[in-house]
């Protein structure tokens, strides 16, 4: 399964030329393909992951875009960026939304009833937008801010915790080979 995903990631990424040959990006083509910013390193993955997943959750539209311009100034990979806003999608963001729905409403105390607030009724437009306006917009935005930054570190974490035991396991291979090597000769 990882050998399909890795070939249609390799199929379908941008290449250095053809960005370079871009003309919207030609301007900026210095800046942009700078080789830092598209090697995959220790340090530049977890924050490409970590840029990922706050563009991602938080920006609905343009996401791609903006992970990759976000990139630049703070030197995170700009693949993994990219591909990391893809953790959102239309199949996962009405899950989300409902679920920080519920964090904001836990974290603002929603639930939580008022001594002695007199029970109104309004008519049903009136109370739709005013429970949007005072109740389903903070608890959402409140829940969105607490995932993006849950999320963030956590991806950080584990990608960089998943990239030094891929170090390790290339080190232990490659240590196994000599050892086979030299007991062979």
């Amino acid at each position: 399964m990882w050998g399909r995903i890795h070939g249609w990631v390799r199929r379908n990424m941008p290449t250095r030329d053809s960005m370079e040959a871009n003309r919207w990006l030609r301007p900026v083509s210095h800046r942009v393909l700078a080789p830092e910013l598209w090697r995959f390193t220790r340090r530049s993955v977890p924050r490409g992951v970590a840029l990922g997943m706050v563009t991602g959750i938080m920006i609905p539209v343009g996401q791609i875009a903006l992970a990759a311009v976000l990139a630049l100034p703070f030197r995170a990979n700009v693949p993994t960026a990219a591909l990391t806003t893809f953790l959102t999608n239309p199949v996962t963001t009405p899950p989300l939304w409902a679920f920080a729905y519920w964090v904001g409403r836990k974290i603002l105390q929603l639930d939580a009833t008022v001594p002695g607030q007199p029970i109104t009724t309004h008519v049903a437009n009136d109370s739709w937008l005013n429970w949007l306006w005072s109740e389903a917009g903070p608890a959402l935005i409140t829940g969105l801010v607490t995932i993006t930054i849950v999320s963030a570190i956590l991806g950080y974490l584990m990608s960089a915790v998943g990239w030094r035991m891929w170090i390790a396991r290339k080190w232990r291979k490659r240590v196994q080979a000599r050892r086979k090597v030299s007991i062979e000769t």
